[in-house]
Order: structure tokens, then C-alpha cells, then sequence
């Protein structure tokens, strides 16, 4: 069978404190109910700098400067213990100060929504002018008078957007009366854009494929764009790729809570292996909204706001080049209506059934990426260790199946889990997060398969109760690429050859 194959990821960060403060879901709503909360009074004082967010190594993990299993080495908690030598850029990606995203939500920014001051966007425009990947694009960068700006937001309903306690920029509504174009919901968009247009910049860098053929896009945020007439219309996917350059590509948005990344991911592979596209970006954005979700008992434990960066990642379906791993479209786990919620129904789903259904074990697979959440976060919110939770689970239903002993348990979490190194961002961790070092892994010979493992929660959309997940299968390329079906140009050829020779004899003939 002839696969389809993951070909290239890459995973950025964007750092945005001030957007923690003014446009993360728990400090507006506190704002909103208490505004002289003794929270966001002290949370100011709990937000990491820059330099200590780059040194973060659940962040260079994320970026590729550390592999998952150097991370595992280390002593946690991983907070406070900055990396050496460590680099904004990294194998897969960057973090990004927030200045210059502010920057590219401008160069993202086709409705002159979003205005910088003068000053400030003349320093972002020398800064991007330096990037790897954005010089080519700071003429979009132009400023506007901080009188505007401090108009629009005093008094038309704009967004500020802040660098400490200075106003350097708004993002205006997008329409006077329709709460769906609020300034709100236009800043949510513009930056989930511009986190995937950073995510689609590097993945498109130094890519062995002309951009002109990707075919079609897939963005799998938590984001819906759209006005009152059709909310969460879309097409966030199309808006990435004009500012990408992916001329020849049209796409479409993907949603799905938590799951929707591995359902494109799966969405892409069909699509290539049926030939309808040879080659499909997968991209995601981030979400403002979990900014600073778990704020609240970060600070009440004395830590730093650890939820302080946007997440973005793509990744390139394409069809089969002998040497990238492979999506094994026919080992995928399906969490369907009929399954039921309880934990073990899902991994029987997700894990256990595509695997027996394909002669396969639990332990026959090297590694697995179902919720890659950083346990520093979630540790101090009372949600545990997810990730090692999640394995505990898988390794449990190897034992109940008879497939692994069970003083062997705690062994297995090692063995087949790797430590959660990404952002609470909703859909980032959610399986995507081991992309790009599987694939890295898998050609080294480190790996010989891993597993993504996308689960979301359905009913946070208030429609239904059931539970949903989607898994899929990657492994080593054998590299034997079978001939596709039909006939050759050169069969097309003599075909067309001999047709004409019969048709000159039947003409001499006549």
C-alpha cells in the first residue's frame, strides 16, 4: 500500500505577557466581576522576561534545541532552572518576543485594523527587518498617532494592545453594530493568524517542495471566524496561506476542541493518498484566550504565570518520497458516537482496537502523544501530570489484555511516554507537539513508529456529552514506493502514435 508520509514540522512559540494581563479569558472575566482583585494586582509582578521563557526547557524542547528524552533527564520542576546557551530559534521553530508579533499582526492585518504608534513601529520594523523570515515583509509596517490610537480605544470600542504600562497600538472593530467583529474577537483572530502564518513561514523555509504545490491548507486552532450571519464561517486556512505566499493552494478550517489537529492530520493523509492533493499543510495558531488560564493558582503557589506564550506548529502532508515516515491510514483509532466516555472505552478506541485489528500490541508501539501538556502547569492547577496519566492508562489496558506484566507499568510509562513539553493551548498538545521529533527520531533509527493520539471534550460546546478522539499510526519509510495506477507518458506516447499511423493508413487506403 502505498502511504502517504509526514514530510516537515515546525512549532513556534510567541511570548505576549501584556497579552496574559489584558486579553487571557480568566483576566478579563476577573477584571470584568472584580476590578480591584488582589490577583491581577500581584500578577504583575509574576511574569516571566523574555530571556527566561527562551531558557525555559519544555520551550527548547518545543522548538527542537532539546530532544524529549534529554528533557525526561532533567530534575522537575523545570521552572527556575534556565538552559544555557539557550536560542530563540530552533530546529523546528522560535519563540517570539512579543513586540515583533505585534509587528507581524500587522503584517498579518488586511483590513487595517490594527494601528501602531509611530515610535514603536518604527523599532518593530528594524527589528522584523533583521528576522530570517519576515524581512521581506516590514513595509506593511506603518504608524499611526498614539492620539488615534488612544481615541479609538477611550471611545470607538478598540483593543489596546500594551508593552508594560504604555498603549503602543489598537486593534480596531471590524464592523459598528455585529458583536462577531467586535475588537475582541478581531484581535483573537489576527493573532491566531499570525501565530500560523509564523508557524507556516518556518515550515516553508528551506522546504524541498515548491510552495506553488502545496495544494491545500488545513487550520485546526480553537479560533471561528465569521460575522452574525455565520459565525465560524472561516477560512482562517486561506488568510494563513495569502500571507505565506501558497499561491496555489485553497483549504479549509478544521474544529474539533482539543482533537481537531489529529483530525486534519488524518483528513490530510486521505487526501494525499487519494491523490486529490500530493501535498497538505496541517497549521495551527494560538488561542488568546488561554493565556494565564491556570493564572490564579500559579500565583496563589508563588510561581511565575507559566501560560505565557502563544503555541503554533504545521506540518506537511505529502505523498510517499521513499523517506519520510509514513501515516499508516489503515491503523487509525476511532472514538466513535457508540463508545462511551469512561477513560478506558477511550484508549480501547484510540489505542487498543486499531492496533489488534492490524496483528499489532500495545508495547509493539515505540512511542505515544496523546495530551503533551507541561506538567508545571498543570501540576500546581490540580490536573496532575496528564501525560503521565494518559500513559499509566495505555499501560494499564496492556495488562488487562495480557500483552504487558504488570510489574512492568511504571517501566512502560518510560519506555513508550515521553515527558508533556507543550503549551496549554487547548488544541497544541493535544498529539501534534511529537511531529517533529518522531520524524527526526524515525530516520535516525532511534524510533521505528509512535502514535498521535488526539482526544477533545465535546461538550464544552454546550451540543452534546460525548467525548471524542482520533488517533493514527506514523512509521519508518521502507522506502519502496509502489507505481501509482494508470499508464505512462510514454504509454500515452506510442498510444498516440500508433493511433495516428492507423488513421494515415486509413486515409491512404481509401
Amino acid at each position: 500500500m502505498n502511504f502517504p508520509v509526514i514530510k516537515k514540522a515546525s512549532y513556534i512559540l510567541v511570548n505576549t505577557p501584556d497579552m496574559v494581563i489584558h486579553n487571557g479569558t480568566t483576566q478579563t472575566l476577573e477584571r470584568e466581576a472584580n476590578p480591584d482583585s488582589q490577583y491581577l494586582k500581584e500578577m504583575k509582578n509574576h511574569l516571566r522576561g523574555f530571556e527566561e521563557v527562551v531558557a525555559y526547557a519544555p520551550n527548547q524542547t518545543y522548538i527542537g534545541n532539546l530532544t524529549p528524552e534529554q528533557l525526561a533527564e532533567m530534575p522537575r520542576p523545570w521552572y527556575g532552572k534556565n538552559v544555557e546557551n539557550a536560542n530563540r530559534f530552533g530546529k523546528f521553530g522560535e519563540v517570539m518576543p512579543q513586540d515583533e508579533f505585534y509587528g507581524l499582526m500587522k503584517i498579518s492585518d488586511v483590513f487595517d485594523l490594527v494601528l501602531l504608534e509611530n515610535s514603536f513601529a518604527e523599532k518593530v520594523k528594524e527589528k522584523l527587518s533583521k528576522h530570517p523570515l519576515l524581512a521581506a515583509k516590514v513595509e506593511k509596517i506603518v504608524g499611526d498617532d498614539l492620539e488615534k490610537i488612544n481615541g479609538l480605544v477611550e471611545n470607538s470600542g478598540a483593543e489596546g494592545l500594551y508593552e508594560g504600562e504604555n498603549l503602543i497600538g489598537c486593534i480596531r472593530r471590524a464592523h459598528e453594530v455585529d458583536p462577531n467583529l467586535s475588537a475582541h474577537y478581531m484581535l483573537e483572530n489576527l493573532a491566531v493568524k499570525a501565530s500560523g502564518v509564523l508557524a507556516g513561514m518556518h515550515i516553508v523555509n528551506n522546504l524541498d517542495v515548491p510552495v506553488e504545490d502545496i495544494g491545500y491548507i488545513l487550520e485546526c486552532s480553537e479560533e471561528a471566524i465569521g460575522d452574525m450571519n455565520q459565525r465560524g464561517g472561516g477560512n482562517i486556512a486561506k488568510a494563513i496561506g495569502e500571507v505565506i505566499g501558497l499561491s496555489g493552494a485553497t483549504g479549509v478550517d478544521v474544529r474539533g476542541f482539543c482533537a481537531a489537529p489529529t483530525h486534519a492530520i488524518v483528513n490530510a493523509a486521505a487526501l494525499v493518498k487519494s491523490g486529490i492533493f500530493k501535498h497538505v499543510l496541517v497549521v495551527a495558531g494560538g488561542a488568546t484566550a488561554k493565556l494565564g488560564m491556570n493564572g490564579k493558582d500559579h500565583v496563589k503557589k508563588g510561581l511565575s504565570v507559566l501560560e505565557d506564550c502563544l503555541g503554533g506548529f504545521a506540518i506537511l502532508v505529502s505523498e510517499n518520497d521513499g523517506i519520510s515516515p509514513i501515516l499508516r491510514t489503515d491503523v487509525i483509532g476511532r472514538h466513535t458516537i457508540g463508545h462511551g466516555a469512561s477513560p478506558q472505552a477511550v484508549l480501547e478506541a484510540l489505542v487498543l482496537d486499531p492496533l489488534t485489528a492490524n496483528g499489532l500490541k500495545i508495547t509493539d508501539v515505540d512511542k505515544y502523544a496523546p495530551e503533551m501538556q507541561t506538567p508545571d502547569i498543570t501540576e500546581p492547577a490540580g490536573a496532575g501530570d496528564v501525560p503521565t496519566q494518559n500513559y499509566k492508562m495505555i499501560g494499564a489496558l496492556a495488562v488487562k489484555k495480557g500483552q504487558l506484566d504488570k510489574k512492568e507499568l511504571l517501566n512502560f510509562i518510560k519506555i513508550h511516554g515521553y515527558p508533556g513539553y507543550a503549551p496549554t493551548q487547548g488544541h497544541i498538545p493535544s498529539g501534534a507537539p511529537i511531529v517533529g521529533h518522531g520524524i527526526e527520531h524515525i530516520k535516525s533509527g532511534v524510533l521505528k513508529n509512535f502514535m498521535i493520539v488526539g482526544k477533545g471534550s465535546l461538550f464544552l460546546g454546550r451540543m452534546t456529552n460525548l467525548f471524542d478522539g482520533i488517533s493514527i499510526l506514523v512509521e519508518k519509510n521502507t522506502g519502496k514506493v509502489e507505481d501509482k495506477p494508470g499508464i505512462s507518458k510514454d504509454e500515452v506516447k506510442a498510444m498516440v502514435g500508433d493511433a495516428m499511423k492507423d488513421f494515415a493508413n486509413y486515409l491512404m487506403n481509401k
